[in-house]
């Protein structure tokens, strides 16, 4: 590990070098590249450095053992600063895990109402709002692609942009289906009942390079769907693309053109076809961890949420919270915090074998 980690810092101090440079810094394009694998390395150096600064602390303070007089502060010193060293080495394990190349990327969700009918559109709906107020949270932005409003509420499709800094890396273990049960406002009787809505996540790769057939994509246009009133849509500006090879299918009308919307739906189109591609070469030669945190298969139940016990529980960690009432307006830092902790002690797991 220190190998590794002399040669991070060597590759850092490098950088800093080279930022410097005035033929660097006039050239935007290098510096934001050198500058984004500094931010990169900065953390690891940062640990790296106290924690050789409390090796040398170790060193200099067991020399205080030989005084009779500062021997018993020496000793509890040194046993301090044994554990800091000890915590030290256990960050720069997770530190030196080698990232997720998306974990910096923004993401494309996708969320339908599944099982439990008008039940399971309001809970789609409910979910979609924790997720804005999450990402309202982090200084996100959202941006609605397409929406099919479920008839008593909630949606039984919407698929939506989150644009901030390192979204991916906090949303990527939402992939699967979300289980409510709850009393639904129709019931009579006070039964609980249980819907299911699923949840889709992908990171949006930008400037994607995809050799695509445009005779393998048909292209339907017809009238958007608005909240009614003056919202409504009088054109044909609504885009749905399909990739007959693949079957995937695109909408896309909350754009007011529709060559905005054409744009739009084939970014999100090329994302799909992307995903499905790894997907694919993944399954085929056996690259996906096997104590990876959930299949991330649409059908896999990953999550309870339970409102008569207001306890929300993620079966793939065996968590259980007893705060629904606060994940649901987007207070959701302490679920995701732990699904990024389980994932780095598989990881590190992975790495020892």
């Amino acid at each position: 590990m220190i190998e590794r980690l002399d040669e991070v810092e060597r590759r850092y101090d490098f950088l800093n070098n080279e930022l410097m440079k005035p033929e660097i810094i006039s050239n935007i394009k290098k510096t934001t590249e050198l500058s984004k694998e500094q931010s990169n390395l900065e953390d690891i150096v940062i640990e790296y450095r106290k924690y050789k600064k409390t090796i040398t602390d170790i060193e200099d303070t067991k020399l205080m053992l030989e005084d009779p007089e500062l021997s018993v502060f020496a000793k509890e010193e040194i046993e301090k600063l044994e554990l800091d060293k000890a915590k030290i080495e256990k960050n720069l394990e997770i530190l030196l895990i080698p990232k997720d190349k998306n974990d910096e990327k923004n993401v494309i969700l996708e969320i339908r109402g599944a099982a439990g009918g008008d039940e399971a559109n309001i809970f789609a709906g409910d979910l979609f709002d924790m997720y804005v107020r999450y990402a309202d949270s982090m200084n996100w932005k959202t941006e609605i692609i397409n929406e099919i409003k479920g008839t008593s509420g909630g949606f039984s499709q919407i698929e939506f942009i989150i644009k901030g800094k390192g979204a991916y890396s906090k949303l990527k273990y939402e992939n699967g289906a979300h289980r409510v049960q709850r009393v639904p406002e129709t019931e009579t009787q006070g039964r609980v009942h249980t819907s299911t809505a699923t949840v889709v996540i992908m990171p949006e790769q930008e400037n994607l390079n995809l050799d695509i057939n445009e005779n393998d994509i048909k292209v339907d246009v017809y009238r958007s769907s608005g909240a009614g009133g003056q919202s409504v849509n009088t054109t044909d500006s609504a885009v749905r693309m399909t990739h007959t090879p693949t079957g995937i299918v695109v909408t896309c009308q909350n754009e007011r053109s529709q060559i905005k919307n054409k744009e739009k739906a084939l970014q999100i189109l090329k994302n799909k076809i992307y995903e499905e591609t790894i997907r694919q070469k993944e399954e085929e030669t056996g690259a996906e961890r096997k104590s990876k945190i959930g299949t991330g298969d649409r059908s896999e139940k990953i999550r309870t949420y339970n409102y008569p016990q207001n306890r929300i529980t993620d079966h793939r960690i065996n968590l259980t919270l007893m705060q629904l009432d606060r994940i649901m307006l987007g207070k959701m830092d302490e679920l995701i915090q732990a699904l990024i902790n389980e994932d780095s002690k598989r990881k590190l797991r992975d790495n020892e074998v």
